[in-house]
């Protein structure tokens, strides 16, 4: 799951300042005109809406800026070097690794994130001529531009997440719903990254995402649980998904909240959606009485539906946009 790297950025060195005199035909001894060494370039970040995950960075763990020109005779000043622009899913986080010192947090389309300045270029030594040294024979060498090892999290920004132990059904459900398309198949973790769709309810769109299954232990790391919880923390509402088949949903409601909790405390407030799916299993359906019976006492609003067959999904999605509306 490509929701977290660590690489290596470096700004491009700044260019030397050049040593020339001038030179011209009727002033073979002239003065000191070596122009300065160019900036380097500087690695950048920039919050790309088109990108949904940090999978392209993670075939190469060093990027580094241009370096900048050399100065030249003439007073001409070297070239600035170019910035190196790496575009990165909006919702990422930018840290250094080991200190853990937040860069910024990439929230929108085009922001830019300067992680790694490139170096200052080096004086030319039309500088140094003063009235005693007039023919100086030196220059500054370019600084080195910065270095850092770079901690990326990518927290997906969602309106909807859909959460629940694996295989209850959340893919086939945002794959009804909306234009995303997640793999479905009947075995755990078969969704290793999020995905994101979205969803029109009358005149109201919002975006929602499938955020890979919960298990047990989840909040120490147990099953990629880390990876999976941080996406949560961006959501503005939660549609729970229970598994009708299973031989306690009450349990695993419970379960997965307890999870949330011990994770982040303050996911314990956020607004929930319970939906109990797979009504349309024969064997659910005529448990369907027991079950709500048994959630009768939660506080969330409670749906049932079938996401393969399509039941009861309009009015899930309606109560969703109508919980985003008032929140």
């Amino acid at each position: 799951m490509i929701d977290r790297i660590e690489i290596y950025v470096y700004g491009g060195r700044g260019g030397d300042g050049a040593i020339s005199f001038r030179r011209e035909k009727f002033i073979p001894f002239g003065g000191p005109d070596g122009g300065d060494g160019g900036k380097g370039g500087s690695v950048v970040l920039i919050g790309d809406q088109g990108k949904t995950t940090l999978s392209g960075l993670r075939h190469r763990k060093h990027y580094r800026a241009e370096h900048g020109g050399k100065g030249r005779g003439k007073e001409q000043h070297g070239r600035k070097g170019s910035d190196l622009v790496l575009r990165v899913p909006m919702g990422t986080i930018v840290r250094t690794a080991g200190e853990g010192v937040d860069l910024g947090d990439l929230t929108v389309d085009g922001q830019r994130l300067v992680v790694a300045k490139g170096g200052r270029g080096g004086w030319g030594n039309k500088h140094f001529a003063t009235s005693v040294r007039q023919v100086p024979r030196i220059a500054k060498e370019g600084k080195p531009g910065e270095e850092r090892k770079l901690v990326l999290d990518l927290k997906l920004i969602a309106d909807v997440g859909l959460i629940g132990r694996p295989n209850v059904g959340k893919s086939t459900l945002i794959n009804a719903v909306s234009a995303a398309r997640s793999k479905v198949a009947d075995y755990p973790f078969t969704t290793l990254e999020p995905k994101l769709g979205v969803v029109e309810v009358g005149f109201q769109t919002f975006v929602i995402a499938d955020i890979p299954g919960l298990i047990e232990g989840a909040h120490t790391g147990h099953g990629l649980g880390h990876d999976f919880l941080r996406h949560i923390e961006r959501t503005r509402i939660l549609i729970h998904i229970l598994d009708g088949t299973t031989e306690n949903p009450v349990a695993d409601l419970e379960e997965i909240n307890e999870e949330l909790f011990l994770f982040n405390p303050s996911l314990k407030g956020k607004p929930q959606i319970v939906a109990v799916n797979k009504i349309d299993i024969p064997a659910v359906r005529k448990r369907l009485p027991e079950i709500e019976k048994a959630l009768a006492g939660i506080e969330s609003p409670l749906y049932c539906i079938s996401a393969a067959g399509g039941e009861g999904l309009n009015e899930l999605m309606t109560g969703a946009a109508a919980m985003l509306a008032e929140g």
